[in-house]
């Protein structure tokens, strides 16, 4: 495997970092800090995505485990995300490196300004050096709008920086066929091309310190894989560990192929927004012709190949489109839905109404994104 330049986002979840009595393990944050600056000393930019806030916080609200509520948990953050940058900033400054602390809410990838700038200012700092830690913005998080653990954040993250390789290091080394702890013949998993049912069957559950577990893992590396780049699950034991990995020799599971950088298929912020994080306002129902033109021509969407228009959207809102029952896409409209209905339902079509949906703000789903440029 060619080592060059690449782009890393590594996730490390609250189990491998935490003592089992809350806070932070400093042997695990040193060791996990050491493989991090020899990634970047390497040449190669480096993201990391941390869990640990609401774990290094909860003892300071007299808590003696994980606390339940949201509430609770909120404020354990409040107290534990400070805790936990500045542990990062000391160690990774033992290095000669600087740090950016950069918290993200669901809100933040739907809102399309926002998740566009998130993606210049990241760009910016790691043109610049500087090595973001990111984290869910777990003190003002709600339910609705959370991204339900770190692994789909790291995913989503890898995604939005076009990323070379998504790293998800936890205490296990990898995915095995069975589990390991009740039969001594399980055997590893070491590569995997997709993720079926079959596989994310083979998952367990969430462990005590975080909200994650290998099922949540295996859901975030299907969604790297719709994006164009591949993931790797296993262990950091070594300070080299995260080089090796990069290299193909980690102690864990890769899913997905590596290419290189000039190579990958990559799918562009624009249309990762509209895929994955865009508001839906209404749908299109079109004819085969068209649905035939959008998938496979990469061609717009033209009036001509409109049946049917529902819900009450505006020129520039998010549409899903649909061929017969089927879903096939997304795209942002250039009319609004009486517009369109009224050069429907007018007898002819309106010259004024030609293109309905761009093929530059058109993406398909879910199949196909990957395939998309």
């Amino acid at each position: 495997m060619k080592t060059s330049r690449k782009r890393i986002v590594v996730k490390v979840g609250s189990s491998s970092l935490a003592s089992p009595r809350g806070g932070c393990d400093s042997a695990k944050l040193e060791l996990l800090v050491s493989a991090l600056a020899r990634l970047r000393s390497a040449g190669h930019e480096t993201l990391l995505v941390s869990s640990g806030a609401v774990a290094s916080g909860f003892v300071g609200l007299g808590y003696q485990q994980r606390p339940r509520t949201l509430v609770a948990r909120q404020a354990a953050a409040a107290i534990g995300q400070s805790m936990l940058m500045q542990q990062y900033a000391a160690l990774f400054n033992q290095y000669g490196y600087t740090v950016a602390q950069i918290l993200l809410t669901r809100d933040d990838f739907s809102n399309r300004e926002r998740y566009q700038h998130a993606f210049q200012t990241i760009s910016l700092l790691l043109r610049r050096g500087v090595i973001p830690i990111i984290n869910e913005n777990d003190t003002v998080s709600v339910a609705e709008l959370t991204f339900g653990d770190n692994d789909m954040l790291g995913a989503l993250v890898a995604g939005l920086t076009h990323a070379d390789l998504y790293v998800m290091l936890t205490d296990t080394n990898g995915l095995y066929d069975k589990p390991p702890g009740k039969h001594p013949d399980a055997k590893r998993i070491r590569h995997l091309d997709a993720i079926t049912p079959e596989i994310e069957a083979l998952a367990g559950s969430a462990g005590s310190l975080g909200t994650g577990g290998m099922r949540s893992k295996l859901l975030a590396a299907k969604t790297a894989l719709k994006l164009g780049l591949p993931s790797f699950i296993g262990v950091a034991e070594d300070p080299e560990a995260l080089l090796n990995i990069l290299a193909g020799h980690g102690n864990g599971t890769y899913v997905g192929s590596f290419v290189d950088a000039g190579e990958k298929v990559s799918v562009s912020t624009r249309k990762q927004w509209i895929a994955l994080h865009s508001p839906v306002r209404g749908q299109i129902v079109v004819d085969d012709g068209a649905a035939e033109a959008l998938l496979h021509q990469r061609r717009s969407l033209l009036l001509a190949g409109v049946r049917d228009v529902r819900g009450a959207f505006q020129a520039g809102d998010v549409v899903e489109v649909y061929a017969a029952k089927r879903l096939i896409g997304r795209g942002i409209c250039r009319y609004s839905a009486d517009e369109l209905r009224d050069a429907l339902h007018s007898g002819k079509r309106s010259p004024a109404i030609s293109e309905v949906i761009h093929r530059d703000q058109w993406t398909a789903l879910p199949a196909q994104l990957a395939g998309q440029p």
